[in-house]
């Protein structure tokens, strides 16, 4: 089992623990992390995009010009694709994006960066973060005391007031709790801080 040492958030180290390798020492695997990480992505799209086509935009109601005699192209309405002000061909429609992937995927996939995390020196532990008050500056000073730096995604076992809100004025670091982590975060996060509390229950949910 990979062992990883705890920190207070004094930066201070005061204890190890032993991850279970079946969440946090698997080897990544890179194409069911990208299948869930492409699914994440469609289902946060809107799918609101709109385009008229011929039959939806005004006008155009009596040919423009007579069949033959003219010399010009034949045309049979003004609001035809070529035409100035003329409707859309083939253009986007509103429609769902979403689509469903394998519950067992969803689950290999976060494991898989939860190792990776791992692998790659990314995963610090925290035997406990709680502030007395809501002030940016606590947390501030726990990630200069912890060394973190660049984009950091600080997990949570369950909803702490102090704790979110002192983060979310930070620029590059977000809070998440263990029920709402995803593919994305992980990934777009490059620190990922875990308490112990969220270690176990990570592992109870994915072991």
């Amino acid at each position: 089992m990979p062992k990883i040492d705890v920190y207070n958030i004094e930066g201070k180290k005061v204890s190890n623990i032993e991850l279970n390798e079946a969440v946090f020492g698997i080897k990544p695997n890179e194409k069911v992390i990208h299948s869930v990480l492409v699914n994440y992505m469609a289902n946060q799209r809107q799918g609101t995009a709109n385009t008229k086509t011929r039959a939806e935009v005004a006008g155009g109601g009596r040919k423009p010009w007579k069949q033959k005699g003219t010399g010009r192209a034949r045309q049979g309405s003004i609001r035809a694709p070529q035409w100035f002000k003329g409707g859309v061909a083939l253009g986007p429609k509103p429609r769902d994006y979403r689509y469903t992937v394998n519950k067992k995927e969803r689950r290999l996939a976060i494991k898989s960066v939860l190792s990776s995390k791992v692998l790659e020196n990314n995963l610090v532990v925290l035997d406990n973060l709680e502030f007395k008050e809501i002030k940016t500056k606590n947390m501030v000073n726990t990630l200069q005391n912890l060394k973190v730096e660049g984009k950091t995604l600080v997990v949570l076992p369950e909803k702490n007031e102090n704790v979110q809100k002192s983060a979310r004025n930070i620029e590059g670091v977000k809070t998440s709790l263990v029920n709402t982590i995803n593919v994305y975060d992980l990934l777009k996060y490059n620190k990922l801080i875990l308490t112990v509390d969220a270690v176990k229950n990570l592992e109870e949910v994915y072991a």
